[in-house]
């Protein structure tokens, strides 16, 4: 797509659903979800700049800019709108989409995100891991953030889970986690963009989410019209890899209620 490489999958037939993945993940973290959703759903899913896809130069991996790949793959695979599903920075990716190509969207999944800005001292915290990502390479990066991805009960119950998150981080560009890192403090406030939501919205958060909690979910739940809220029962910020089951239940209901 105009010279650049995105790693992307599109698999299955009828109205589609486009996903963004967390941080520091990958397309890899919708791997269920494109299995359980492709007999009645296009299913469309890529890595963004520097976490499998061509890396973003030499700036930040900008929330707009995930967000026009993501319209720029829809053009690609001719899709001309879709429900946009995003979780962590794929949700604030989401918001972006929102302000810059309403009109591709079909309806709105919001999972594990929050549309407020970082405050000054996160950006700063984000900027020294950045730091040391490029310093010490993506463990640093896996130490700090695997620990809060994963609520309690996965961290107690699910090793396989947890080791896998590790590994996967471990094999992604420095660089590239260094970039992404500096584009979330960067990111603009999305709190006024939940008015002109005008789509059906699902937001999802996981019970024992530390990062965006369910209070805060309700809230943003709140501030959209055409929205519902589901909270994810024994999961954390991944509720979708750490209670698939629930998880796939709610989006399914979401999904088959658009149709």
């Amino acid at each position: 797509m105009g010279g650049i490489q995105i790693a992307y999958e599109a698999r299955g037939a009828g109205p589609a659903v486009v996903f963004l993945h967390a941080f520091p993940l990958g397309q890899f973290m919708w791997d269920r979800e494109a299995e359980a959703l492709a007999g009645q759903h296009r299913v469309v899913r890529f890595d963004a700049r520097g976490f499998g896809s061509t890396p973003p130069g030499g700036g930040p991996l900008t929330m707009d800019r995930i967000a026009d790949d993501a319209a720029a793959l829809m053009d690609h695979l001719e899709i001309e709108t879709a429900v946009v599903a995003g979780c962590s920075m794929g949700g604030y990716a989401a918001f972006a989409f929102v302000r810059r190509h309403p009109g591709r969207l079909a309806g709105l999944v919001l999972q594990d995100t929050r549309p407020g800005a970082d405050t000054a001292e996160a950006r700063a915290s984000r900027a020294t891991l950045a730091s040391r990502v490029l310093e010490e390479g993506a463990q640093a990066a896996a130490d700090a953030f695997v620990p809060k991805l994963v609520g309690e009960t996965t961290q107690g119950e699910n090793y396989e889970l947890v080791a896998h998150l590790h590994e996967r981080i471990l094999a992604t560009s420095p660089v590239g986690i260094a970039q992404a890192l500096h584009g979330l403090g960067t990111r603009a406030d999305s709190r006024e963009t939940l008015a002109d939501i005008e789509v059906p919205t699902l937001v999802v958060v996981g019970e024992e989410d530390v990062l965006t909690p369910p209070a805060e979910a309700e809230s943003m739940a709140g501030a959209i019209a055409h929205s519902r809220l589901e909270v994810i029962p024994r999961a954390g910020h991944l509720s979708n890899l750490e209670n698939p089951t629930a998880y796939h239940d709610v989006l399914g209901r979401f999904l088959d209620s658009m149709r």
